[in-house]
């Protein structure tokens, strides 16, 4: 299995990764795996009590989260987003809302080794909280016109990852320059020494 990428920008859009180029959401190891590298959660929060229902409520709401991007990013590409949009994306919507309702995990601070405040969490976070995090953060990316604006759908060939631009100039053509920038760059390469070697 490829290695979990958190190169996107935002939380949300880390999530919609998770389906490319395979499933990583099959089974509630992963997602504790993506749970714990996203930073929803501390260092070491345990999350045993993470069962089977888990996988299916994230693979939904990156589900819903993927269809309001790449709906938005296709409608900015032919025009601006229109006011009242009643499209296909509405009940997605309903449900991203439905998500972001329910309270994110509580963070409280405690003492670490050596005395330092850590970020802790005030209990075992629940499935739907953990949801609400990662549902308000698709939130606040799809309704912050600066943020939403930066959205970028990667270059690469039959790349589907969508990342926020935050290059200077807003330039940027690649989820990561080292996947599928390094991919272009041996691709242009292969293709100047074939026309080189032409008689």
């Amino acid at each position: 299995m490829d290695e979990l990428r958190f190169d996107a920008g935002r939380i949300c859009l880390d999530l919609l990764a998770t389906a490319h180029p395979v499933e990583r959401l099959d089974a509630v190891a992963p997602l504790c795996a993506w749970i714990r590298g996203s930073g929803l959660v501390p260092p070491g929060t345990p999350l045993t009590h993470a069962d089977a229902s888990w996988p299916p409520a994230f693979r939904e709401l990156r589900r819903d989260t993927g269809q309001l991007v790449h709906g938005w990013l296709a409608r900015h590409d032919t025009g601006p987003l229109a006011r009242h949009d009643t499209g296909p994306d509405d009940p997605a919507l309903a449900r991203l809302n439905d998500f972001a309702r329910a309270a994110p995990p509580a963070p409280r601070a405690v003492r670490g080794e050596g005395g330092a405040l850590v970020r802790a969490l005030a209990g075992p976070p629940a499935c739907a909280a953990l949801l609400a995090a990662v549902a308000r953060d698709a939130v606040e990316l799809l309704t912050d016109p600066v943020a939403r604006a930066g959205l970028r759908q990667c270059e690469g060939d039959n790349c589907p990852i969508v990342y926020v631009d935050m290059s200077r100039g807003r330039r940027r053509r690649w989820c990561s320059s080292e996947v599928c920038g390094n991919r272009e760059r041996v691709a242009r390469h292969r293709r100047r020494a074939a026309l080189a070697s032409r008689p």
